[in-house]
């Protein structure tokens, strides 16, 4: 078996996909044609780096991965013929906010979607199971607090997935999500790299985000629980007033969280690399929630899926898409016109027959009516 160091995420109709020397994306359009672009980009998490080291190159990818994630999922719909920027004229804000900022405002939108993302995962995963764990124990000291706040911001995780896995738009997101992980785990497998032989694979990868997220959560309960008995029994820390005891809490559990990701990051490839009974327990509940975020995908979505995947191993271009997608087509059949010359003409003549014989019969019909 194979390993493969692409990695990939679903967005609108389609599939982006991740090398180490750039970024693919594959869209199905409006149309039915498939439609792709490519853009070079490392990481800053390289070897020999700071930015490289362990448990830093961890962030460093978390905070790539939702860069990326935000301007692949707003080119997407760009691509699939629903660019909600191409036909509005910008206002008066709109204009003024490019002019300071130096951006156009599908950058200046992207950027506050994504803090607005980073506020709403901040108050549901943490916020929220603090408060709630915060109104069972107070803020006294007790370590049940920090275990029942973790298994809080497990469920309300397991809960938010399950929410919106119902709705159709994210569904067909999840289906795109199962073509990525089969077009992977076909090329690992050394199968034939085509539709029919890829849909024979599993949906579930151990190398998934949704794996590195729920070890996100359970690592966090580990380490926050360790933080709190330090501070409570190692420290003495005690502080009186419960809405200042209530916030430092909160303030320790965002300075940790970019080292709680870090570690998160090396499990998950520490894991993925090794195939055992302690390292296939660890993977369990990530694979376990992957029957919830990806689908089972139809052929046409893992045709996208593999041309993403081609495209980001340099075995073909976007040009090759994009030409045979602005190709010109046959109206009836959708085929794409290629008669030999003869052929033509002798089609030509059998339409200029057709034609004499149905003017002969309209005139003797004429001739007809009239006596």
């Amino acid at each position: 078996m194979r390993r493969c160091a692409v990695g990939g995420q679903a967005v609108m109709e389609g599939v982006m996909m991740k090398s180490d020397e750039g970024i693919a994306m594959a869209v199905r359009r409006a149309d039915g044609k498939i439609v792709a672009t490519y853009n070079k980009q490392t990481t800053r998490a390289k070897k020999g780096t700071f930015w490289g080291l362990p448990i830093v190159r961890g962030v460093v990818a978390l905070f790539e991965s939702l860069s990326t994630g935000m301007k692949t999922t707003t080119e997407s719909a760009r691509m699939y013929g629903e660019d909600a920027f191409a036909e509005e004229e910008p206002s008066k804000f709109e204009k003024w906010l490019a002019k300071t900022f130096g951006k156009s405002v599908e950058n200046i939108v992207i950027g506050v979607a994504a803090v607005l993302g980073i506020l709403l995962a901040v108050g549901l995963f943490m916020f929220l199971p603090q408060l709630i764990a915060s109104l069972i124990f107070g803020e006294g000291k007790s370590v049940w607090r920090s275990l029942v706040e973790g298994l809080l911001r497990v469920g309300i995780y397991v809960g938010y997935l399950l929410a919106v896995s119902g709705i159709k738009d994210m569904r067909r997101i999840f289906m795109y999500h199962g073509a990525e992980h089969k077009t992977i785990s076909c090329y690992e497998a050394e199968d034939e790299l085509d539709p029919a032989h890829a849909m024979k694979h599993s949906r579930l990868h151990p190398r998934c985000g949704t794996n590195y997220l729920f070890l996100v959560m359970a690592i966090s309960i580990f380490v926050l629980t360790i933080v709190d008995v330090v501070f409570q029994y190692g420290f003495h820390i005690n502080i009186a007033n419960k809405l200042l005891a209530f916030l430092f809490r909160f303030g320790t559990r965002l300075l940790l969280l970019p080292l709680i990701a870090g570690l998160s990051y090396e499990v998950l490839r520490w894991a993925a690399k090794r195939d055992n009974w302690f390292t296939k327990i660890v993977r369990a509940p990530g694979m376990g929630l992957q029957y919830i975020t990806t689908k089972e995908p139809t052929e046409d979505m893992i045709e996208v899926a593999m041309a993403a995947f081609y495209i980001a191993m340099g075995e073909r271009t976007p040009e090759y898409y994009n030409d045979l997608a602005d190709a010109p087509e046959d109206e009836a059949d959708g085929v794409i016109v290629d008669v030999e010359p003869a052929e033509a003409a002798h089609a030509a003549e059998t339409t200029e027959n057709a034609e004499a014989a149905e003017k002969a019969e309209a005139t003797e019909a004429e001739g007809t009516d009239a006596e």
